[in-house]
């Protein structure tokens, strides 16, 4: 596809617009059914082709060859790097000027632990720090309370108390390097507490850059960790926002995500899709207290995975990125530029990595990561190599990272911006998948948006549909897996690394430092604060200002949601399945 240049290029006008209208005037169409019947089919004959229908990993069609009649969108309609629709990167140099942060996600055990993880990455070159906190944590309970027994520390860091984040960023200086916190449905509460960290420390909220992974709605409709019903939980993500707006002005308050639901069976026109209904509901959100789109927007941040269908998945970046776009000025009137931009952190798939042949995975991953890159991540998470058999290891993150080294040092694929652009097959995906996400996302509209179609169960469904689609075809030997399905090997011998380790007595060890937090505090003033927290809660106050002075009061995660319990209630699904 032949892109136009600007006004300036020492290539004349009449000279480029001849050169366009020679290329999209040749009849492709006819041309292609030629050579289909004149050159294909007599070799067919010969020599079928391995598979019928080829499609991509979310079930789409494949064309056997790409020409200029499948590209939909006017060569104009991509633009340049850094100007609307953005379709070919958010910023005018990307990865020329400033590589995309490197952010492998660490969390286990103690904060102190995880302390030690995140300090070895920052010395093997990672350049943003990502934070995993347990199940406890994510669900609101203390490491104390009988719901957390057997689960503390296992799936990320225990954490109960605002010393325990200064614990796990003991030595890092906050002022100077980005955090992402994976935390959600008590994301609020965490942000809260970075607050108070950095307070201590002295260092002014305005230096925090980094982001708050708080998207309610992919709990709701993928990953299914929530406490309080739709419409609490939707204040407190718009709280979070708001407040962001005004007091963090490079802080992203929420992580819009679409890559629990691609884990979940979503294919990648769902992903895209069900994500940016995800960022229209908050912005709704937001809107009804009275800002003004443009006041929040360039604060929004995004999260995609990057999954096995190498192709597939830069275009559905590039289409993502096209399409929020024209949702942010057709429907929200955006002014700004950096409004209109979607900027995304990226995770190569958990799901895709196998437990039998682990050392496939590396391959993944460095598959993965590109196809992130060539689409144009701002930061990038490689997972380990062994993360379908444990927490990974140091030795895993650090293969993680230099393949994410190589990818920018040694590939060469950052050196020029959006190269596939162009690429008839990539343009005819990124035109099919903008297409299909927008006509979903129409149909979110007319069910009523985001939250009714959450409390119908559609999403649900519908992720459901498509994950059992796949798990057919995988057990069909219709989607190859090596190792899994195919290319098997009946010895599969010892694993080729050791795995990753808890410490047994975490758990013990964490609730006997619970106990002396709550010894050595004012229990009156955390009383009165979480007081004032409810009351707020009971209002349309943001609930940010409060929560923050709960958590400098030292009251912990599980007291501040028990406390908003009491107001909210607790959210229960209805099945869909």
């Amino acid at each position: 596809m032949l892109a136009f240049a600007r006004e300036d290029s020492i290539v004349p006008w009449s000279a480029r617009l001849m050169l366009y209208t020679f290329t999209m005037s040749k009849d492709w169409k006819s041309e292609r059914e030629r050579w289909e019947n004149e050159t294909v089919a007599p070799f067919i004959d010969r020599r079928p082709e391995r598979r019928d229908p080829f499609e991509t990993f979310s079930g789409a069609d494949i064309e056997r060859l790409y020409t200029p009649e499948h590209v939909e969108q006017e060569p104009a309609e991509s633009g340049f790097p850094g100007e609307f629709p953005y379709l070919r990167g958010p910023y005018p140099t990307m990865y020329r000027a400033r590589p995309w942060t490197m952010r492998q996600i660490a969390g286990y055990g103690r904060p102190e632990d995880t302390n030690d993880r995140l300090r070895y990455l920052i010395a093997a070159g990672q350049t943003g720090i990502s934070i995993d906190f347990d199940m406890p944590t994510l669900m609101g309970y203390d490491s104390d309370n009988s719901m957390s027994f057997g689960e503390v520390g296992r799936e990320g860091v225990a954490f109960d108390h605002v010393e325990d984040l200064a614990g796990v960023l003991d030595g890092i200086n906050i002022g100077e390097i980005s955090v992402s916190m994976t935390i959600n449905p008590t994301a609020w509460a965490m942000l809260a507490k970075l607050l108070v960290v950095a307070e201590e420390r002295g260092i002014p909220w305005s230096s925090l850059a980094g982001t708050t992974q708080a998207d309610i709605v992919k709990e709701f409709i993928a990953q299914k960790e929530w406490i309080f019903p739709v419409e609490p939980s939707m204040r407190l993500l718009r709280d979070m926002i708001t407040f962001g707006a005004t007091n963090l002005p490079r802080w992203n308050p929420v992580n819009v995500s679409g890559y629990h639901a691609r884990e979940a069976g979503a294919t990648a026109v769902q992903e895209v899709a069900f994500t940016l209904a995800a960022g229209i509901t908050y912005s709704e959100h937001a809107i009804a207290t009275g800002m003004p789109f443009d006041e929040f927007a360039p604060r929004l941040s995004f999260y995609f995975i990057s999954h096995s269908d190498f192709l597939e998945e830069i275009a559905k970046f590039r289409a993502a990125r096209r399409l929020w776009a024209r949702i942010a000025r057709e429907r929200f009137g955006a002014q700004k530029p950096e409004s209109m931009r979607l900027r995304f952190h990226c995770q190569t798939s958990g799901s895709a990595l196998t437990a039998p042949q682990p050392l496939n995975n590396v391959v993944r991953g460095s598959l993965q990561a590109l196809a992130a890159v060539l689409g144009g991540a701002q930061s990038l998470h490689v997972s380990g190599m062994d993360e379908a058999l444990a927490i990974p290891s140091e030795e895993a993150m650090k293969v993680a990272l230099r393949t994410q080294q190589i990818i920018l040092e040694e590939s060469g694929v950052a050196n020029t911006i959006d190269p596939l652009g162009g690429s008839y097959a990539i343009e005819a995906m990124t035109d099919r998948i903008e297409r299909e996400a927008k006509e979903l996302i129409d149909e979110i509209d007319e069910r009523e948006g985001t939250v009714a179609c959450i409390e119908s169960g559609w999403f649900q469904q519908e992720i459901a549909d498509s994950a059992y689609r796949f798990q057919l075809a995988k057990e069909a030997g219709d989607r190859v897996v090596v190792g899994v399905n195919a290319y098997r090997e009946d010895d599969p011998g010892v694993l080729p690394f050791e795995l990753h380790r808890v410490a047994p007595d975490t758990e013990e060890r964490k609730i006997a430092e619970l106990q002396e937090l709550r010894a050595s505090r004012d229990q009156d003033e955390v009383d009165r604060r979480l007081g004032e927290l409810v009351a707020v809660a009971q209002t349309e106050a943001n609930i940010m200002p409060a929560t923050i002075e709960a958590v400098r009061a030292r009251a912990t995660t599980g007291e501040i949601v028990e406390s908003l319990r009491a107001v909210f209630g607790t959210y229960m699904e209805t099945a869909v399945f």
